[in-house]
């Protein structure tokens, strides 16, 4: 809710000079009081005061909120103190009457309203997400995540000057001075130290590619930890923003983590020979590979070690489920 609010379409003349902690831009104008309109095209950066913990609704979430209006350009939804949030109309759902009850997003719009959408943004406040630069101005970096208005990234939230049509992983917040929905690519301030990760050896979690290092690849645990991969353990082609399953190799006294892609143990073994039995049933009972054949070979086909892949072969050919020939193994 705006704490302050002005009547008509003027802004108070203490706010037609203002020097931003960037100390962007001031502008004058001592003839005529800025409209708001105007104000925020020179001021991009402002947005009046808003008191965060008064507001009943979570700002760049999903919120739950009951349609309380229909207008012709769309719904007007009860947000409570916050009063009603428009919807528009391109993202009603067909057949949405008063009364309903919605899952929208909440974001604030070019004119810095708040405003509800139906579509589905690649990442939320609170998010770490790789994310593509659709264009820069002299304030920093705006990111494609899925909305109709861009997601924006300070020049002093880059590790370095972002270019457009890249790809980088950043954080979503809301900034504590302007309360925006903004974006940091400086990950590290964001992941979690103040506990140590609650996970065991053999843990099964979900991890981000965010960093390629000398020793491997620093990742995000379960969008909130940091890994890292050991090159050694990296049997796969990745890249930075990758998201795919990982399990838990060890949680050291200083909270690191450390991370395997394959499962450790027996476990692993048994796992892939149900996945090998099957990949042979569906390939008319046989496959043109051996415990002889090359690393890469089986890696292209299986994504698992060569090492995996002989377990697995003689873990099937102990239980005679399969024979094993000079050009490959046949299913019995």
């Amino acid at each position: 809710m705006y704490v302050k609010q002005w009547e008509g379409d003027t802004v108070p003349a203490r706010w037609r000079s203002i020097a931003t902690r960037q100390a962007i831009l001031c502008y004058q104008d001592s003839d005529t009081m800025l409209t708001r309109q105007r104000y925020y095209a020179f001021f991009p950066i402002f947005v009046p005061e808003i008191n965060k913990k008064d507001m009943a609704i979570a700002l760049g979430k999903f919120n739950i909120l009951t349609v309380a209006k229909a207008v012709d350009f769309g719904m007007y939804l009860d947000g409570g103190e916050e009063g009603l949030i428009l919807l528009p109309a391109r993202y009603v759902p067909e057949g949405c009457e008063v009364g309903d009850a919605l899952n929208v997003f909440l974001y604030l719009d070019n004119e810095e309203r708040l405003v509800a959408t139906t579509q589905q943004p690649l990442a939320q406040v609170g998010d770490f997400a790789c994310l593509r630069v659709a264009w820069v101005n002299q304030y920093g970096a705006f990111l494609d995540w899925g909305l109709m208005k861009d997601l924006f990234v300070p020049f002093r939230e880059q590790r370095e000057r972002m270019e457009v049509g890249k790809r980088y992983v950043v954080h979503v917040h809301l900034d504590d001075e302007s309360y925006r929905i903004v974006a940091s690519a400086k990950v590290e301030r964001y992941l979690s130290t103040d506990e140590l990760p609650p996970f065991h050896p053999g843990d099964e979690v979900n991890i981000l590619v965010w960093k390629r290092t000398d020793l491997g690849y620093k990742v995000i645990v379960d969008n909130r930890y940091g890994g890292l991969l050991f090159e050694n353990q990296v049997f796969r082609p990745l890249q930075v923003g990758d998201r795919l399953q990982a399990y838990i190799k060890q949680v050291r006294p200083d909270g690191k983590i450390d991370l395997t892609l394959q499962r450790e143990g027996r476990g692993k073994v048994k796992d892939f020979s149900k996945e090998l039995l099957e990949y042979i049933r569906q390939h008319q009972g046989h496959i043109p590979l051996t415990d002889k054949s090359p690393a890469e070979d089986i890696y292209a086909t299986f994504g698992v070690s060569k090492k995996t892949f002989k377990q697995a072969v003689g873990d099937l050919y102990k239980r005679r489920l399969v024979l094993l020939e000079p050009d490959g193994i046949r299913l019995l």
